[in-house]
């Protein structure tokens, strides 16, 4: 048994697993990339994974938040600490049809969030092909879409507040932020204002050259949302961080919005001489 594992199931609640056919089992995901971890952890709670990333921080462990192992690019495969959150982590914590909104855990599968939606005629947009078993901390962590959110959009435009864990331990409640609020954080110093004060130096820094160049398409889901950050937008860090793949923080919790769910849903076929024809009848199809 390694000092890392010790210490990890010293201070955890949750399982700790270092086995080689728990390794192996967690070195793939939904694609052909295999990278054996150090070992997988499975917390009980947000306790846990503080209390986790701070032995593995003692000992300079990488970490990798996992939910479905549904990425199809490797994204769930790391020589890392595996956070496993689908077994414990997995509740829907609140959910509000007034203000259609719901705080969810990250390891909670799309699916079982839909269903509780769906009973005030409500549902969260984004719905990729794996709803039956991804988590809504993979998709955050991935901006997932799926063929319906042109309805109600992305996963970046469906998240109203994260609670988060950065590596160095610092825990951030995070969403929209008035230039006031920003300027009240920057001034009460610490880790939090440092941060802040970061972030808005790279806003102002790049805000011309993000509005200029950042394409504006529905389906922008690679690299960082670095427009969220922009005085037009809120300065929405918990949408900044959407689509980071963990690179920045771990999700704890999030507050996700609710759209209404259409009465029925129809298909239509269209037949076209080929495939070249059927593109560029897309843009009036989406008037």
């Amino acid at each position: 048994m390694t000092d890392l594992e010790t210490d990890l199931r010293r201070v955890m609640r949750g399982e700790v697993r270092f086995d080689r056919g728990s390794r192996a089992t967690y070195a793939t995901d939904a694609s052909n990339y295999r990278q054996v971890p150090i070992g997988v952890v499975l917390p009980r709670d947000a306790d846990d994974v503080v209390a986790a990333m701070a032995v593995c921080r003692d000992h300079r462990a990488p970490v990798l938040a996992r939910g479905g192992g549904t990425s199809l690019a490797g994204q769930c495969c790391n020589v890392a600490v595996v956070f496993d959150y689908t077994k414990y982590m997995r509740h829907l914590i609140a959910l509000d049809p007034e203000r259609r909104q719901a705080r969810v855990e990250p390891g909670l599968v799309l699916d079982r969030l839909r269903e509780a939606a769906e009973r005030h005629h409500l549902t969260f947009a984004p719905d990729p092909a794996t709803h039956n078993h991804c988590t809504l901390g993979g998709m955050i962590g991935n901006n997932s879409c799926g063929v319906h959110s042109v309805m109600g959009g992305n996963t970046v435009d469906n998240i109203e507040a994260l609670d988060v864990l950065t590596y160095e331990g610092l825990r951030l409640r995070v969403g929209p932020t008035s230039d006031d609020e920003i300027e009240g954080i920057i001034e009460q110093g610490g880790r939090r204002g440092q941060i802040y004060a970061a972030l808005k130096r790279l806003r102002d820094r790049y805000a011309d050259l993000i509005r200029k160049r950042y394409p504006r398409i529905p389906r922008r889901i690679s690299g960082y949302n670095l427009d969220q950050l922009l005085p037009e937008n809120g300065f929405h860090v918990a949408r900044a961080l959407v689509g980071t793949e963990g690179t920045c923080v771990t999700v704890l919790e999030a507050t996700t919005r609710l759209v209404e769910s259409p009465p029925a849903k129809s298909l239509l076929v269209l037949g076209y001489p080929d495939v070249y024809q059927a593109a560029d009848h897309v843009v009036e199809l989406m008037k």
